[in-house]
C-alpha cells in the first residue's frame, strides 16, 4: 500500500470542507495524513473539529505582524509578506507533500508560494465557481447576483493549483451547477447546493492532486534510476 500522502490544511472558518476530508481519510477514500490545520482566525470552527479528531492544528495570527508596520499601504503589504514567510516556515516545518486551502480568507503571496514550491509542495484551493469566473471573495453572492440578472445560467466549483494571481491556477477538477429554471432560489438555498457539490468536488480534486504528486515521485525515481 502506497504511503500516505502528508497534507496540511489551511482555513479560516467552519472547516465542513475541512471535515469531508477527515471523514474521507478516516473511510480509507484518500490514502494521505493531515500533518496539521492552520487557520488565520481563531475562531474558526475548524480549530474545533481538528481537535476532536486529534489532528494538531495552529491559529496564525495577522494582526500581530501589521502591529510591527505602519498603517499605510507599504507597511500594510509588508505585514503580509512577513506573515506569509513565516506561514511558509510553518508549513515546511511539518515536512507535507500537498497543501489544501479550505475557505482560507487570505491571499497567499510569493513570499509563501516560492519558498513552498521549491520544496517540492503542491498547493492547491478550493473555490466556488468555474475557471476564471468570479474570482476573489464572495464568489457565491456574485453569481447568484448575475443569475438573479439573467446574465448566467450556471456557474460552479473548482480545484485548482495556486499561483500569486488569485483564483486563476490550472485548475484540476471542475464541477459545473446549473441554476433550477423556474425557481426563484434564494442565496442561502444555492450556497448550500453549492457547499454539498464542494464535499464530493474537494474529496476528488485532493485525490487528484495525491495521483499527480505520486506520478511526479515516480518520474523523478524513474529517470534517477
Amino acid at each position: 500500500m502506497a504511503h500516505p500522502t502528508p497534507i496540511t490544511v489551511l482555513i479560516s472558518g467552519n472547516g465542513s470542507n475541512f471535515q469531508a476530508v477527515i471523514d474521507a481519510i478516516g473511510a480509507g477514500e484518500l490514502p494521505a495524513k493531515i500533518v496539521r490545520v492552520i487557520s488565520n482566525r481563531k475562531d474558526a470552527y475548524g480549530l474545533e473539529r481538528a481537535k476532536k479528531a486529534d489532528i494538531p492544528a495552529h491559529y496564525h495570527n495577522l494582526l500581530k505582524y501589521k502591529k510591527q508596520h505602519p498603517a499605510t499601504e507599504e507597511g500594510v503589504k509588508q505585514a503580509r509578506e512577513d506573515y506569509d514567510k513565516e506561514l511558509a516556515r510553518l508549513v515546511l516545518a511539518d515536512s507535507p507533500e500537498l497543501v489544501v486551502c479550505l475557505g482560507f480568507m487570505h491571499v497567499l503571496s510569493p513570499r509563501f508560494l516560492d519558498p513552498v514550491k521549491e520544496a517540492n509542495v503542491k498547493v492547491i484551493n478550493l473555490h466556488p465557481a468555474l475557471p476564471g469566473e468570479f474570482t476573489g471573495a464572495n464568489a457565491i453572492e456574485r453569481a447568484h447576483a448575475a443569475w438573479m440578472e439573467g446574465k448566467i445560467d450556471h456557474t460552479g466549483v473548482m480545484i485548482h493549483d495556486v499561483i500569486a494571481e488569485v483564483d486563476l491556477g490550472a485548475p484540476i477538477l471542475t464541477k459545473e451547477i446549473p441554476f433550477i429554471k423556474g425557481v426563484d432560489e434564494d442565496l442561502n438555498a444555492l450556497e448550500q447546493r453549492i457547499h454539498e457539490v464542494e464535499w464530493k468536488a474537494v474529496i476528488e480534486g485532493v485525490g487528484i492532486a495525491i495521483q499527480q504528486i505520486n506520478k511526479g515521485k515516480a518520474s523523478a525515481n524513474g529517470s534517477q534510476g
